[in-house]
């Protein structure tokens, strides 16, 4: 039977000094997976870019599955953080115009490291960081959902739990593979074409305008 590796960190970092320390490994770590891949990255060329010892890494975490794990969790709750943010600001605006705002958000947050979001997304089973994903997809849906019952009356759509879970995998599956995969889609002049069609895609099948 193959070994389930430890993904978990061994402590947390409490002080200012420490957190450092983790902030400078996690950043090493996605620097590492970007630049040389996940087979070759380990945990003392981590520890070398990070300027930190190998007893500090080995202090916080096990080995290097549970870097890449908390460097997972950490992008994952930066693009929720930016839903997050997106939902609030047009939570009384328009069908329209909220989609079309978290249509750009996705855009914008799948931009920040596209390289690394595309590593990260390849590991997600293999550090077993999928019901992170999934706990966070639920939230989205959740957000989403709450969004569309308070604009009920603008919509053709009976079903909102999914109606809602059909809004988050499409937006999500359209900006991922736009931005990640088929950078060409979103570039210059033609992000606003993605903006319209895929705001048309999502709104014309809430609204059924």
């Amino acid at each position: 039977m193959t070994r389930r590796p430890k993904t978990a960190p061994r402590k947390l970092a409490t002080q200012q000094r420490a957190q450092r320390t983790v902030d400078a490994l996690l950043t090493a770590t996605a620097r590492i997976l970007v630049k040389e891949g996940y087979d070759t990255a380990s945990t003392n060329k981590i520890a070398l870019a990070a300027g930190a010892s190998i007893g500090s890494l080995y202090q916080y975490f096990p080995g290097k599955e549970a870097l890449v794990a908390a460097v997972i969790d950490r992008h994952m709750e930066e693009m929720m953080g930016v839903v997050r943010v997106a939902l609030a600001d047009v939570m009384d605006q328009p069908v329209e115009t909220a989609v079309r705002r978290l249509v750009a958000v996705m855009v914008d947050a799948h931009r920040v490291d596209p390289r690394l979001h595309r590593v990260l997304f390849e590991q997600l089973p293999r550090v077993g960081r999928l019901a992170n994903v999934e706990a966070l997809d639920h939230e989205a849906y959740a957000l989403v959902r709450g969004y569309l019952d308070v604009h009920r009356d603008e919509l053709a759509v009976s079903d909102l739990d999914l109606a809602a879970f059909m809004c988050v995998k499409t937006v999500e599956t359209l900006t991922h593979t736009a931005v990640v995969n088929a950078g060409d889609h979103v570039a210059g002049p033609k992000l606003e074409t993605f903006l319209d069609e895929t705001t048309r895609l999502v709104a014309g099948y809430l609204t059924g305008r």
